[in-house]
C-alpha cells in the first residue's frame, strides 16, 4: 500500500502529514533544550506530557486511515516518549529521565488513539470542504 493509501482522503493530506511530523520534531526539540527555571507545582509537567502525546496521537487519528497505521503510530509515539526520557538522562545536564513522564506520555497516546472510536475521528475529513 502506498503512503497515500494509508492517509485519509483529506484536502492537502501530505501537508497534514508533514505538519504532524513537524509537531513530533518540535516535541523532541522542546524536550531536549535547556529551559529557564519555572515555578510550577510539583509533577505539573505530567499534565503537559499527557496533553502533548494526546495531541500527537489524536492528530494521527485525523490523518491515518487504517488501524494498522494507527497502531504503528501509537507504538512509535510510545517509543518516542521512552527515547526522549533516555536522551534527557544521557544527553542533557539540566534534565533527568523520569519513568512517570513515560507513563504520562503513554496514557496520552492511548487517550489520543481512543478518538478513533468516536465521531471526532473524521473531524478533518468533514472540514475539508
Amino acid at each position: 500500500m502506498s503512503a497515500t493509501g494509508l492517509l485519509k482522503p483529506l484536502r492537502f493530506a501530505r501537508f497534514w502529514l508533514a505538519l504532524w511530523w513537524m509537531a513530533i520534531a518540535a516535541t523532541i526539540a522542546v524536550c531536549l533544550v535547556r529551559l529557564p527555571p519555572m515555578a510550577l507545582p510539583d509533577n505539573s509537567d505530567k499534565v503537559e506530557h499527557f496533553l502533548a502525546y494526546f495531541v500527537l496521537a489524536g492528530s494521527a487519528v485525523q490523518i491515518y486511515r487504517t488501524r494498522a497505521a494507527l497502531a504503528w503510530a501509537g507504538v512509535g509515539l510510545v517509543g518516542l516518549g521512552i527515547g526522549i526520557e533516555f536522551a534527557q538522562g544521557a544527553l542533557t545536564a539540566t534534565r533527568m529521565a523520569d519513568p512517570m513522564d513515560v507513563l504520562a506520555n503513554s496514557i496520552g497516546v492511548v487517550a489520543g488513539l481512543s478518538l478513533m472510536f468516536t465521531p471526532l475521528r473524521d473531524l478533518l475529513v468533514r472540514l475539508r470542504g
